[in-house]
């Protein structure tokens, strides 16, 4: 029974927020009132587990999101995430221009939100596509699977984040970026070779006009761009910092210089570096900087923060359910072991991402729900949980179609038709998350 109201929550949670279009933030929250009710807790034990909850997992992870997002908007105003692209252009050179495009979405993608990440390149990727003589259409899909391929799979985007602490990992996030980049690869290659087989057979009318878009112009609009080392230093700072922490937890032992390591490494220390390191893409330091952008980051925090911390609550009435209690006694590992307990999370994240559209939500819910496994299932450690990250985030890029705000800026902004961004952009999706899960997979028998 208490599987059937579980079940029946979920349900509760989908049908709210696709099909009446509440917000997730307060679907999560009357899934978990739902399940705290119907399991027979006491009324305010439901009351004090959901505010645990949501406090619980916002202690872990508030500051990470708030300082991702922070950096994401500086890099996007300021115009480092359009110096970065211009070095990926560089070293690929403008002969593999929808390589170049991949490789470009897969590195801005890691602090700044795919959405906005492909509205910033937009007019790069025209200019070059005019440039090198393709298809815009391959073009925008290049573009688009590169970024959908770190959104969801390697911190300190939001999604992974939550899911990490949803499952008890926020303590290894430093292996969990390094899964992330590794598992990202092959989904990304595959976005590539998607792009370059399909899109290129698909034309917009912007392919006909006799427009020119100037390449050198374009760069030239966004002004006085940072240099490269400015632009990348805030990505690759708090990366080095949490790798760093994370090898001397395992190696140094108890010595003051490992303390000293680990407190700069932990998550929350190291992309505070990283916000700092931010700073030095600022032109100016005054009220429209400091105060204006570090409000707009602020401000796409807030529905991040309201959704994980919502996500914490119904994974906390969950656990306290006894559901854990119940899978305890059941033997799990005959219905699905090792590896293939990877596709329990991978099933449900898919379910949910094509069912609402949201990949963040997907990410929440469904690392939420599988966290009571994994204790049962004899899942713990950082490459184990890692791995379960990488699974939630494979279900969570399957499939981006019409519910999907992303599916939408692709499709408008590269002027595709919707049944070609169906046959480019869904499918190049679809493709991604079969074969992340595969990977994934490969890599749990190889490493666990």
């Amino acid at each position: 029974m208490l599987f059937a109201m579980i079940i029946l929550s979920v349900v509760l949670i989908i049908f709210l927020t696709a099909v009446l279009k509440v917000h997730p933030f307060l679907s999560l929250l009357a899934g978990a009132f739902f399940i705290g009710i119907t399991s027979g807790m006491p009324l305010l034990t439901v009351v004090d587990t959901v505010n645990e909850g949501f406090g619980g997992l916002m202690k872990g992870i508030g500051i990470v999101i708030v300082s991702g997002t922070i950096i994401g908007v500086i890099l996007e105003k300021s115009g480092a995430a359009y110096r970065m692209a211009e070095v990926v252009l560089r070293v690929i050179g403008e002969k593999r221009p929808q390589l170049a495009m991949s490789l470009i979405g897969y590195i801005v993608s890691i602090p700044v939100f795919c959405d906005s990440g492909f509205v910033i390149l937009t007019s790069l990727k025209k200019a070059l596509a005019k440039r090198a003589g393709v298809t815009i259409a391959s073009m925008s899909v290049a573009l688009a699977t590169g970024l959908f391929a770190t959104h969801t799979l390697v911190p300190p985007t939001p999604g992974p984040i939550a899911a990490a602490g949803n499952i008890g990992a926020e303590g290894y996030l430093g292996v969990i970026i390094i899964i992330g980049l590794i598992v990202a690869i092959p989904a990304t290659v595959v976005g590539y070779l998607w792009a370059v087989k399909v899109g290129s057979k698909i034309t917009v009318p912007e392919d006909e006009e006799s427009i020119t878009f100037d390449y050198d112009e374009i760069v030239k609009s966004f002004g006085e761009m940072p240099s490269a080392f400015k632009a990348f230093l805030p990505i690759v700072l708090p990366i080095i910092l949490i790798g760093a922490g994370s090898v001397a937890k395992l190696t140094m032992g108890e010595s003051g210089f490992s303390s000293l390591l680990q407190f700069i490494g932990s998550p929350t220390v190291a992309l505070l570096f990283g916000v700092l390191a931010a700073f030095l893409l600022l032109p100016k330091w005054n009220e429209e900087t400091l105060t204006g952008w570090i409000g707009d980051g602020l401000k796409e925090a807030a529905p991040i923060l309201l959704i994980t911390g919502a996500g914490g609550a119904f994974g906390k009435v969950i656990s306290t359910s006894g559901v854990a209690e119940l899978i305890g006694e059941m033997n799990f590992t005959a219905l699905a072991g090792g590896a293939l307990f990877l596709l329990v999370p991978f099933l449900i994240s898919a379910a949910l991402k094509t069912a609402q559209g949201s990949s963040t939500a997907a990410l929440v819910i469904a690392s939420t729900l599988v966290a009571p496994l994994l204790p049962a299932m004899g899942i713990e450690g950082a490459i184990p949980l890692a791995l379960v990250v990488m699974a939630v985030g494979a279900g969570a890029m399957t499939v981006s179609h019409v519910n999907d705000s992303f599916f939408w800026v692709v499709t408008e902004f590269s002027g595709m038709k919707v049944t070609d961004a169906y046959k480019a952009q869904t499918m190049a999706t679809l493709l991604m998350g079969l074969t992340t899960i595969v990977f994934t997979m490969i890599l749990w028998v190889i490493l666990v």
